[in-house]
């Protein structure tokens, strides 16, 4: 099973493979640029103090992205198991 997400969510030390791209013409450019494309793994490395930008591993480059040009890309990781205990019928 996997869960759908943007950039912006992945907390530090999480990864999870790019499926789309949508910030506005010239942004896209650019982070097709960069590498940003359907399958890319995605790392954030680490967020500032505010939160906002983040660093990100991508295709061995890091790369600060802003909160808003981080929404706009959009994420799938396998989902973690639930621990059977924690499932009740």
């Amino acid at each position: 099973m996997y869960e759908a997400l943007c950039l912006s969510a992945l907390q530090e030390g999480e990864s999870a493979y790019v499926t789309g791209v949508n910030a506005g013409p010239a942004m896209d450019r650019r982070l097709t640029d960069l590498g940003l494309v359907r399958g890319t793994r995605v790392t954030c490395v680490l967020r500032s103090p505010a939160g906002d930008p983040c660093a990100y591993l991508i295709r061995g480059a890091l790369i600060a992205l802003r909160r808003t040009d981080a929404e706009g890309i959009t994420l799938e990781r396998q989902a973690q198991a639930v621990p059977a205990e924690a499932v009740t019928t």
